[in-house]
């Protein structure tokens, strides 16, 4: 597509985006050789009212093409680095190299060190992790940035052990010595706890008792936190509580927790349950609408939520499952891979009616959220399979079946 064509297409873009919306992320992926210019990316970030985007390394024409457009950048350190990075010299070298001569322009506000690694059951990764992290962020405070750029790394779910209910959320013992360091490092830097959250496998999992609408943000009972008695008529709001408790369990209740990445696929191979277009376009446009909401979760409700959206564009070259290619919310020509549908006068919030059912309405039926995160495994250009099926972690499998709206 010819750039006239691109922009043609961008120009659109109001009567399939028509709000815009406050602290939503998306995340910004390069896995493919047919993607439109970072120049060209730029309206389409604007489009969707997206203020923050997460790019999986540091690529400077990226960065470059986002100066002066006040969008706030997480920039990333992949796996393969950690070890390297352990090294302050190194660490400050790349600091100096890939973040300080962008700034202030382009408005980098935070460095993930690696991705998913404490699950990874690599402890030649997990070892590296904290020194690593230690390390970037030395080289920050020497070079007069650790005011406006933080440290941090992302995890997948299946740190948890337990997240039903999301009152009993607790992270894995075998777990719990690496983590409680990175846990110290966040709230010494004030630095946010990163999570990768994906609905969509809970429901891909087991689609006979995982009640679709209840992943998708659509009306539905819900199901009651027999604890807290509170209510939940999503799972993802179920997940980030759950992390919440884990966290406060071990005296870090203030600290921020952040969605580094969630999204749903608009494609899929045939045992790939739930991968069509209608269901991203509501997982995704009913998110943004909740967003725009600006209301927390049921256990924060006065907490600003930060969700990073997976993906910004489908990228061709990912490997794995049809679905890991068909994450984005645009098409490598800049056409939205499905409209979002999203109007002033459809936001969806707790305990609002839509399309004839309401939210908040919940049961008590116990269900546990089986949820297998997927991340980015080394943010590198020879990157492993995106998803993982991690057995030992089943989060959200049904003991007893959410009864069928009547």
């Amino acid at each position: 597509m010819d750039f006239p064509e691109f922009f043609c297409y961008v120009s659109i873009l109001a009567c399939l985006f028509p709000i815009m919306v406050n602290s939503i992320g998306i995340n910004y992926g390069q896995i493919a050789n047919n993607l439109p210019s970072p120049e060209d990316a730029v309206p389409l970030v604007k489009s969707i009212g997206a203020t923050k985007v997460k790019l999986y390394d540091a690529d400077p024409r990226v960065l470059k093409a986002f100066a002066n457009t006040d969008v706030e950048f997480m920039v990333g350190l992949g796996n393969e680095y950690l070890d390297k990075m352990r090294d302050p010299t190194n660490a400050q070298a790349w600091v100096k190299e890939n973040v300080q001569p962008h700034l202030p322009a382009t408005k980098i506000t935070s460095i993930f060190v690696g991705n998913e690694v404490l699950t990874l059951n690599d402890t030649s990764l997990s070892d590296c992790l904290l020194p690593a992290m230690q390390s970037v962020h030395a080289a920050l405070l020497n070079l007069g940035l650790d005011k406006q750029v933080t440290v941090t790394t992302t995890h997948s779910l299946a740190i948890l052990q337990t997240s039903y209910p999301s009152s009993a959320g607790a992270f894995r013992e075998d777990l719990m010595d690496p983590l409680c360091e990175t846990l110290n490092f966040h709230q010494k830097t004030g630095s946010p706890f990163l999570i990768n959250a994906y609905p969509y496998f809970a429901y891909k999992g087991n689609p006979e008792q995982v009640p679709l609408d209840f992943v998708l943000f659509q009306p539905n009972q819900g199901v009651t936190d027999p604890q807290t008695h509170l209510d939940y008529d999503n799972m993802l709001y179920a997940q980030i509580d759950a992390v919440y408790s884990a966290l406060a369990s071990l005296g870090y209740k203030k600290l921020p927790v952040h969605i580094s990445e969630t999204g749903w696929p608009s494609k899929g191979d045939e045992d790939e349950a739930g991968a069509t277009p209608e269901n991203a376009e509501k997982y995704n446009g009913n998110l943004i609408k909740l967003m725009s909401g600006k209301t927390g979760t049921p256990m924060r409700p006065n907490s600003d939520l930060n969700i990073y959206i997976f993906a910004l564009f489908n990228e061709n070259m990912k490997p794995g499952p049809t679905s890991e290619r068909n994450y984005g919310l645009f098409k490598p020509d800049g056409t939205p891979a499905y409209p979002l549908g999203i109007t002033p006068n459809n936001v969806v919030g707790r305990n609002t009616t839509v399309g004839g059912g309401s939210f908040g309405n919940a049961v008590t039926n116990p269900y546990y959220p089986m949820s297998s995160s997927t991340g980015y495994m080394s943010i590198s250009s020879t990157r492993q399979q995106r998803y993982q099926l991690l057995g030992h972690v089943l989060l959200m499998v049904p003991l007893l079946m959410i009864k069928t709206l009547v």
